[in-house]
């Protein structure tokens, strides 16, 4: 006999109060239960696709719409618009808009906030893939790809916890490069550096730990969190664009050094000068 049938032969045999009560303390449960989910309900995360092909932008819109909270838009204009009143935390966008450049648009979002951003492209090439990652993109998908693929990378990304900045802001100062985690602002010689949110987190990372060599998969695990399901060489790409921006030579890296056969470590030519910064 199964166990659900004896629990209702007993159920039969309880007296009038009994069975009241037994009755009550399943209506709380259940009450409980459907509160649970109300809140869980409430608190999906936030998903915003731009593509300006209706046919990809309504299936992935109809698929996830199961788990989370979707908005869609057609192009760059309207996606700026939706983006500052709904407050995504992961954007979904097309690599080619009508009105607008993805690259562009990418690090248009991350510099408003630390959106999480995966770009969807039908380019296949070596350079375009890199050039979809220098972007500051934290995954891209190929066109075509199935929405079985689409579910998990956008569960493994939102899974992710950003690195994160430590409770107390500080100014960094090595030489002529100064850090300010508070503003997420970075100087060269007194001149502003434009990074990317991702390029920001990698500097401000490796800084904090000037002489300790990381390697790719620490890098990745401690920036983008331990279920990255993208692409390793997303590291390469960031600190070749890291370099690009802050060394005079990005062949004879000053600050951010190549450790061989093995990853990346900060290397600055002076010990730095720490300031707590006052809130």
């Amino acid at each position: 006999m199964s166990k659900v049938c004896i629990k209702f032969i007993e159920n039969l045999s309880l007296s009038k109060t009994q069975l009241k009560q037994h009755l009550s303390s399943q209506q709380i449960a259940k009450t409980i239960t459907n509160r649970i989910m109300d809140t869980l309900s409430t608190t999906k995360s936030k998903i915003l696709i731009v593509d300006d092909d209706a046919s990809v932008r309504n299936l992935i819109q109809r698929f996830l719409s199961r788990k989370y909270e979707i908005e869609s838009a057609v192009d760059g204009k309207t996606a700026l618009v939706l983006f500052e009143k709904f407050n995504p935390a992961l954007v979904i966008l097309d690599w080619n808009l009508p009105d607008a450049n993805g690259y562009k648009l990418c690090q248009e979002m991350q510099s408003r906030t630390n959106v999480l951003i995966m770009m969807l492209t039908s380019r296949n090439d070596e350079a375009d893939k890199i050039k979809v990652l220098a972007a500051g993109a934290d995954d891209f998908l190929t066109k075509p790809f199935s929405l079985a693929e689409v579910e998990v990378r956008v569960e493994a990304l939102l899974r992710r916890v950003r690195y994160i900045q430590p409770s107390v802001s500080q100014r960094l100062a090595f030489n002529q490069l100064a850090i300010n985690s508070e503003a997420r602002e970075v100087t060269l010689n007194n001149k502003p550096l434009a990074l990317t949110a991702l390029e920001f987190n990698i500097l401000h990372f490796l800084a904090t730990h000037p002489g300790q060599a990381w390697s790719r998969t620490q890098l990745i695990q401690k920036i983008w969190g331990c279920d990255y399901v993208g692409d390793g060489r997303v590291v390469d790409v960031h600190i070749g664009q890291l370099r690009k921006k802050m060394e005079a030579d990005s062949s004879m890296p000053e600050f951010i050094k190549t450790v061989r056969g093995y990853g990346y470590k900060f290397d600055p030519p002076e010990n730095p000068t720490i300031e707590t910064l006052k809130k």
